[in-house]
């Protein structure tokens, strides 16, 4: 089924005809109101990721954090190999934080305390339970995180796509499920403070890096207990950096 990009509307642009909010809030917000309003309809199979880029005139990044939302809210499912199909709206799976800025610190500070305590529980559970394959996604989103920064690029898909390897590692299927909720606003939480720590505190990221590397150290020696410490050392690191940013 096509779906027109709503991002030339007036209500998108502004009088400059640049865009306006948040793309992928954006997206997941017209692809909503299409799901309400009859014109997807339950069963249907949304366009491909690259017809969605086009369509939208955005990223692949952009699309799948948009199609992340609409998951977390139930409203559309994944299968594998056939694409995303629009689902029975379920208000048990529709949990999930609403995007906001770091610099909301009350916000900031609530939901890292749910993140810290998943990942970190995760991240033990990993060690002990990881495969090799499991271990070779894990170095291979770090490997991609080092040519990330050396390109001078964010690296936020492949911090996101590092921290979700190690979930998956947990074999896990509640802990994955949970994450697929909670996948809309780890992706915002991991964009901002990498976005911020390559605008004002570049010296840090080899820091960043190194505690990723720790984790990974720890995963591969499966040493449950220094897993769970370095995770939650880079947790608790990352929303200190914000403060001092916002200081």
């Amino acid at each position: 089924m096509s779906v027109s990009s709503p991002l030339t509307s007036d209500q998108s642009r502004n009088s400059t005809g640049t865009r306006n909010g948040h793309l992928p809030d954006e997206i997941a917000q017209d692809l909503s109101a299409k799901i309400a309003s009859g014109v997807l309809s339950v069963g249907d199979r949304l366009p491909s990721e690259r017809d969605l880029c086009t369509q939208y005139a955005v990223s692949r990044a952009v699309v799948r954090e948009a199609l992340s939302q609409l998951k977390s809210d139930g409203l559309v499912a994944a299968r594998a190999g056939s694409g995303v199909y629009v689902t029975q709206r379920d208000s048990t799976n529709a949990f999930r934080f609403q995007n906001f800025s770091v610099s909301d610190l009350e916000r900031l500070e609530e939901a890292m305390e749910l993140l810290v305590s998943i990942e970190v529980a995760a991240t033990r559970i990993a060690a002990k339970r990881r495969t090799p394959e499991d271990l070779k996604k894990i170095k291979r989103a770090l490997i991609g995180m080092e040519y990330a920064i050396a390109s001078d690029r964010l690296g936020d898909e492949e911090d996101y796509q590092f921290h979700q390897a190690i979930v998956e590692a947990t074999h896990n299927q509640h802990f994955i499920s949970l994450c697929q909720h909670l996948e809309a606003s780890a992706r915002n939480i991991i964009r901002q403070a990498r976005s911020n720590t390559k605008t004002n505190h570049v010296d840090l990221l080899d820091a960043v890096q190194n505690e990723h590397k720790a984790i990974y150290e720890a995963l591969k020696n499966g040493d449950e207990k220094a897993a769970a410490e370095a995770a939650a050392r880079h947790l608790q690191n990352a929303a200190e950096r914000i403060r001092i940013y916002l200081a």
